[in-house]
């Protein structure tokens, strides 16, 4: 399995117990759709390593206790401590109307209400407080939030994305 093919659900932040038991603090609004996973990858040496789940507990809202199958001392546990954890895209539930994964928008074309096409979405950047569209314009960058009020309608079946910015926001980009 590749990292292409997954989405990232979380980080392993801590051991347990002395048995092996690891907490993984999960990356998502809805963890309760993962409480009886059976395995999960784990990025341990950029390869994702297949681990399978003993036993597991939600707890804490995004906090999930796992005992993992061959992972039985503190030890064991150290050597995973603070990998990422992943799962196949299939997992994901799937999304409609003007819902989307980040993932899933990549290569999609945005339309603004007021200036027509603004090109591709090549990435998401959502290191910042507010995600942002990051968009090839005509070889320049034009950065828009992903604040629902300017994202109108996505279409999955053209792979486009209607947007209305705010006046201005678009020119700061042109200039």
């Amino acid at each position: 399995m590749q990292k292409k093919d997954c989405f990232y659900l979380g980080k392993i932040v801590k051991k347990h117990s002395f048995k092996g038991e690891v907490v993984i603090k999960l990356d998502t609004d809805e963890p309760y759709l993962y409480e009886n996973l059976e395995s999960v990858f784990v990025d341990l040496g950029n390869n994702l390593i297949p681990f399978f789940i003993e036993k597991s507990s939600l707890s804490k809202s995004t906090m999930f206790r796992v005992k993992f199958e061959d992972v039985n001392t503190e030890q064991d546990a150290e050597a995973i401590i603070r990998a990422g954890v992943y799962l196949p895209l299939t997992l994901l539930p799937e999304l409609s109307g003007n819902q989307f994964y980040y993932h899933e928008v990549i290569g999609f074309r945005v339309i603004d209400s007021e200036f027509g096409a603004l090109g591709i979405v090549k990435s998401i950047n959502d290191t910042a407080a507010q995600p942002l569209f990051e968009i090839d314009y005509n070889g320049k960058e034009v950065f828009i939030p992903l604040i629902d009020d300017f994202i109108k309608k996505v279409d999955r079946q053209n792979k486009t994305i209607a947007v209305t910015t705010p006046d201005g926001l678009i020119a700061l980009y042109l200039e």
